[in-house]
């Protein structure tokens, strides 16, 4: 990608994706591969399916709610607005949500989030 650019909200929708979150995505273009940045969005008392992303490391930028975040071998952890948790490539991963309101975060992914790299590591899945 060689020219500068903006891209506004009108240009995305928010969906539901299988992890149990809902996703809105704000930067993932092909012509862009180095990274990816979505809003994800946690419904009060639901936590993400276990998963995680092949070849692809992720950072969560928390921007409302609480949470308790699960990632490799870090302890479980107490998360809030403010935090960001650092996710390598690879690493089992989930995030519940602790609070009485939505969860909200910024997950950023190097490189770009592709649907082949996720992989669902709960037993029904």
């Amino acid at each position: 990608m060689t020219t500068a650019r903006i891209v506004g909200r009108a240009d995305t929708a928010e969906y539901y994706f299988v992890e149990r979150c809902h996703v809105l995505e704000h930067w993932n273009r092909a012509d862009d591969p180095h990274s990816s940045i979505a809003r994800i969005r946690v419904e009060p008392g639901t936590t993400t399916r276990l998963h995680s992303l092949r070849g692809t490391s992720e950072r969560y930028v928390i921007l409302q709610g609480r949470g308790t975040m699960f990632a490799g071998d870090l302890a479980p952890s107490e998360v809030g607005p403010g935090d960001t948790v650092f996710i390598p490539a690879d690493a089992p991963q989930r995030i519940a949500n602790t609070g009485d309101g939505d969860l909200i975060f910024l997950a950023i992914c190097t490189p770009r989030f592709v649907p082949e790299c996720y992989q669902d590591l709960e037993a029904d899945g």
